[in-house]
């Protein structure tokens, strides 16, 4: 797997050393390349001296995965059980009220915070995911140097409209308010809200309602849009807005899901997983749920947690291996049919997880190249399957709490 040269004189990236992945296959937007691809400091770079040498023949190296929505901390909380459809969020939010007094529930919200929110950034790294956007409150510990996945930090956020419109000039009910959020997001920023999350006429409404409050611009972000209509999509691509797509969340709420094609082929749609407390148990999942309900390719679905999210949430140091951008990556063997040998196959099958030149999950037999980066490991079995995690992420009270990864 390893030759490394002339160690004394190695090129210097984050942790001191630079990179060559050589023999595998790259997936870039636009094609495929077999092609020798360096790392150096945190980047891709065009070449670099006296590098350690990874060789990777019969694999796919593919751009690091972006998640262009989850709630980290609810990851661990129990999933609402009902019987029928809601009919909107709105309705969920308040039947959730009562799920709360589950013990089971109620266990898992007494869960430290900060804990779940990096479990919930290890459910995304052990997926492939090594950018998330995150839609919550900021807190201190998504700015710890060792937190799993990088994240996206310039935007501006609101809940959604029911939760972001205080009735009679009131404070919003959670997070920041409408209007006041986007006015202070800069228009070369994302700006986030949840929207048309339902099937109903509250739902069907809401498009029109942010529309009039001026807050449907360029940088406008639109998480869910399961009610939105053929019209209203064209009024959102006509806008330069985006959608992002988390099909397995809105079918288990509400019984269907948006038809994703013109949003896809407008370059206006990324996929994101939401959090385990309604959608898929991570994006791998979301990719197989979205393959099953829509009739995009596994290379266009491939696009909605690379480019078409790098540029929905303006994050062009991600979503690509182009010289410059970020040597985030995914490795896999290679099955022949490359876009497939992503899109989905199950996380424990994914070969190595590698966050700026360096592995934060792999297979044993890369245990070389984590040595060359002065990453300590810890082993672990992700579903059965061994695997080394770099210690700095492996947290004791997170892992226990992520099914599927034993130490």
């Amino acid at each position: 797997m390893f030759a490394v040269t002339a160690p004394s004189q190695l090129g210097v990236n984050d942790v001191g050393v630079a990179i060559c992945l050589e023999h595998a296959r790259v997936v870039h937007d636009d094609c495929i390349a077999t092609q020798s691809l360096f790392f150096a400091n945190g980047r891709v770079a065009a070449s670099a001296r006296s590098v350690i040498h990874v060789d990777l023949r019969d694999h796919l190296v593919f751009p690091g995965l972006i998640n262009a929505h989850d709630h980290l901390q609810l990851n661990s909380i129990p999933p609402l059980r009902h019987a029928a459809p809601f009919r909107n969020s709105y309705e969920w939010i308040a039947a959730f009220d009562a799920h709360f007094g589950d013990p089971e529930v109620a266990t898992a919200v007494a869960v430290p915070v900060d804990v779940r929110h990096w479990n919930g950034a290890l459910k995304n790294v052990l997926a492939g995911v090594t950018t998330v956007a995150h839609h919550d409150p900021w807190r201190a510990v998504l700015d710890d140097a060792a937190f799993p996945v990088g994240l996206l930090r310039r935007f501006g956020w609101c809940h959604s409209l029911g939760l972001g419109l205080g009735e009679a000039g009131a404070a919003p009910s959670y997070g920041p308010a409408v209007r006041a959020s986007f006015v202070d997001t800069p228009s070369d920023a994302p700006w986030i809200i949840h929207l048309a999350e339902g099937t109903d006429d509250v739902a069907a409404r809401e498009l029109s309602q942010l529309e009039a409050m001026g807050c449907l611009a360029t940088n406008t972000v639109l998480v869910h849009g399961t009610g939105l209509t053929s019209d209203d999509v064209l009024r959102v691509i006509a806008s330069g807005a985006a959608v992002v797509w988390c099909p397995s969340s809105n079918v288990g709420m509400f019984g269907r899901t948006l038809d994703p094609r013109v949003l896809h082929d407008a370059g206006r749609l990324s996929l994101g997983s939401d959090s385990r407390l309604t959608g898929a148990r991570d994006l791998l999942g979301e990719l197989a749920f979205a393959g099953q309900v829509s009739d995009l390719s596994s290379r266009e679905l491939l696009r909605l947690v690379t480019g078409h999210a790098s540029r929905a949430l303006r994050m062009p140091l991600c979503g690509g291996l182009a010289i410059g951008q970020q040597a985030d990556c995914v490795i896999v063997r290679d099955s022949g049919d490359a876009y497939a040998s992503l899109v989905g196959i199950e996380r424990s099958t994914i070969r190595a997880v590698v966050r700026g030149g360096v592995p934060v999950v792999a297979d044993p037999d890369f245990a070389e190249w984590f040595a060359a980066c002065g990453v300590e490991t810890l082993p672990a079995k992700l579903d059965g399957v061994p695997k080394l995690i770099a210690a700095s992420v492996a947290r004791p009270e997170a892992i226990v709490m992520e099914i599927g990864l034993e130490r």
